[in-house]
């Protein structure tokens, strides 16, 4: 089935830009009349009849729409510390989406080798992996951010109000280690892999908390390839953030980002 993407979708006319347009009429040899199949990133089929075949700018009247399409029935939110090889994070995007997720937060850690990101070539995969895997949804990607202002934003404080934690990191771990999801604020699982053991704070297998988890809204977040730092996995447990490990494998951070969907995907599916 082919797939083509477009912002531009307005009533019943339909608008691909000039890359997609070339590859309608250029290279699949698509013209006037024929019916084509369009996502637009949010969800939603587009079929489509082309009314005009121009390799820069091809328009089509949209026959009918389907929203939802080739959805998964959970939300995952991947903040993930971009690798130090630039292609190894953009592969575990692509695998990822083709697995399903829905926003990609990337994060720079303290132990972070990579601090620099090109957003706009990460989302060029998605929209790829997305019509290569027959879905509709293209998976947001956020503008990068420290790991501390990650965590700060989804405990809902300031920066630097999250920065005076110290006193409030205990009551965190009592409510992570309470077990099952108790930790979370509203139907949000909140969980951070990361490699070291914490004798006061377990780290439970992934599967387990997924399996003990009723809603569909998930955060996880994967370190860079020297870890999170203690500092860093302290916020995040007092922010409340379930610590969860991978299996007994050491993974690297592409392929430990692509466990996690993967087991999210599994645990839906």
């Amino acid at each position: 089935m082919e797939l083509f993407f477009s912002k531009d979708i307005d009533g019943s006319i339909c608008r691909l830009d000039q890359d997609e347009s070339g590859h309608c009429v250029k290279v699949l040899r698509h013209r006037s009349g024929d019916e084509i199949s369009v996502i637009d990133g949010c969800g939603t089929l587009h079929r489509c009849r082309i009314t005009v075949d121009s390799p820069k700018g091809v328009e089509a009247m949209v026959l009918s729409s389907e929203e939802g399409w080739g959805g998964h029935p959970y939300r995952l939110h991947l903040a993930v510390c971009p690798t130090k090889n630039n292609d190894r994070y953009e592969w575990f995007a692509e695998k990822a989406c083709e697995i399903g997720f829905d926003e990609l937060s990337p994060v720079i850690g303290e132990h972070s080798e990579r601090r620099v990101l090109k957003t706009a070539r990460v989302e060029k995969v998605l929209i790829s992996a997305a019509k290569q895997s027959l879905k509709a949804v293209v998976p947001v990607v956020n503008e990068p951010v420290s790991v501390k202002e990650f965590i700060a934003a989804q405990a809902g404080r300031s920066f630097a109000d999250a920065q005076d934690d110290k006193g409030e990191v205990q009551d965190g771990r009592e409510r992570v280690q309470d077990g099952k999801g108790e930790a979370q604020d509203g139907d949000t699982l909140r969980l951070i892999a990361y490699c070291f053991e914490d004798e006061r704070v377990p780290r439970r297998s992934i599967k387990e908390v997924l399996d003990g988890f009723d809603g569909t809204e998930i955060i996880v977040m994967i370190g860079p390839e020297g870890d999170f730092s203690k500092a860093e996995a302290e916020m995040a447990l007092a922010a409340g953030f379930i610590p969860v490990h991978l299996g007994a494998s050491r993974l690297r951070t592409e392929t430990a980002a692509l466990t996690a969907a993967s087991a999210a995907y599994f645990r839906y599916m």
